[in-house]
């Protein structure tokens, strides 16, 4: 047996953050809406939505239009700024590691790239002609948009890439991150997801689906995942980027490190271009595998954020996969569906959902779900309701789930280092 193939597996770990979301407009100001039960959630009100059949949606809570230089952002995809304010915030938070550009990745995944630009600027040529288009477009939409600047803002060259698998997109994009330093690619990897795409087409699509709420009464109250009466997802916006190291490497900078990202599950269902397989097959050897990946016992496992879209079938689907996985152990698993408050993310819910669920290690702290008034009678598991849950001492473990339209089923395990 070579050397190379005998060499342990490098230890993978996270230390920086960074977050734009319905919450706030950083990672400490997510966390701190997160855990005082606030939802994201509001009636849309601009002329453009009063025909639709949903005007509900999670918007950012900045505007990162405000935040960017104007003629930066006038180059920049919406999913674009979002991805750029989010990835700044993680490399301070990592304290702007010093990393040869040849050993440093980026990898930030979407699940529709640049849909607002593709639909103003075919607005722009359908009602103005073709030289008022701008020459920014092609950039500004195309998918890995999000990715390529941030590449460029921090002169990655070990490699920029663009997964996209619907939902689960931000989770693999996470993934893919930790599959770089592990190969030994790079030592340091931006990874995550984003997505903006509020907007009247996307908002008519999911709706003609039946796959949104209708709660225009209540918005605040839509997001009710594993609720008796929840009726579908709500539509939100947002990025999660993570600064991945190798353990090494970050010891070598004495970086603060918040926990390990110990294990990767992937699988697909093979079943239906939208809906998950009933009995949540593929999402539970997703889980496993992640299990496997990490080394870890499901006894060890005292956290889930769930994937929780507050759809009647996504949620009995994975209800039934976190019970076979975890068995007897179910009853000793927090889990908490945080979509009740910002809504859902699409490609930047996974890496958002990943950022939680570190925090949530980080300071043995589990996340409420909110609006679960009435508990479907059929899920059988320890849902985090309305207030935050304390986790237990100990070098803990959790796990993140994400699955995509297409049958995309990705878990992210994290374990506390010690």
């Amino acid at each position: 047996m070579s050397s190379e193939a005998s060499a342990p597996r490098r230890s993978v770990v996270v230390t920086g953050l960074g977050a734009s979301t319905p919450l706030g407009g950083d990672a400490p100001a997510t966390w701190s809406g997160l855990l005082t039960g606030r939802s994201g959630v509001q009636l849309l009100t601009k002329p453009w939505a009063e025909s639709l059949p949903v005007r509900i949606a999670a918007p950012a809570a900045v505007d990162p239009a405000d935040v960017l230089d104007r003629v930066e952002a006038r180059k920049l995809d919406r999913g674009q700024q979002l991805a750029l304010l989010a990835a700044r915030e993680a490399w301070r938070d990592a304290g702007a590691p010093q990393v040869d550009p040849e050993r440093l990745g980026v990898v930030v995944a979407s699940g529709m790239g640049g849909v607002l630009t593709l639909l103003s600027a075919y607005d722009t040529l359908r009602e103005n002609g073709a030289r008022r288009v701008s020459p920014h477009t092609v950039p500004m939409l195309m998918p890995n948009g999000p990715a390529a600047v941030v590449g460029l803002e921090v002169k990655a060259r070990a490699g920029v890439h663009t997964p996209v698998s619907a939902c689960a997109s931000g989770a693999e994009g996470i993934s893919w991150g930790v599959d770089m330093i592990r190969s030994g690619r790079a030592d340091v990897v931006v990874a995550g997801g984003v997505e903006a795409a509020i907007h009247p087409l996307p908002l008519a699509g999911f709706a003609a689906m039946m796959a949104l709420s209708r709660r225009h009464d209540e918005p605040a109250r839509a997001s009710r995942p594993y609720d008796k009466g929840r009726d579908g997802f709500v539509l939100g916006e947002g990025a999660g980027i993570v600064v991945l190291e190798s353990a090494e490497h970050a010891a070598r900078r004495e970086a603060r490190v918040y926990c390990e990202a110990a294990g990767v599950g992937m699988s697909a269902d093979g079943h239906h271009i939208v809906q998950p397989e009933p009995g949540g097959l593929g999402a539970g050897r997703a889980m496993r595998l992640a299990l496997g990946d990490a080394e870890l016992d499901p006894t060890q496992i005292v956290h889930i954020n769930a994937h929780a879209t507050s759809t009647p079938q996504g949620d009995m689907a994975e209800a039934k996969a976190i019970q076979a996985t975890f068995g007897t152990a179910t009853d000793k698993v927090a889990v908490s569906g945080t979509k009740s408050m910002t809504g859902h993310l699409l490609g930047g819910a996974g890496a958002v959902e990943a950022i939680f669920t570190i925090l949530a290690l980080t300071k043995r702290m589990a996340p409420p779900t909110i609006n679960v008034t009435d508990l479907d009678d059929e899920i059988q598991l320890d849902i985090v309701r309305d207030t935050p849950r304390p986790l237990p001492a100990g070098r803990i473990a959790a796990l993140s789930n994400s699955f995509g339209f297409g049958g995309h089923n990705i878990a992210l395990a994290f374990q506390r280092f010690e």
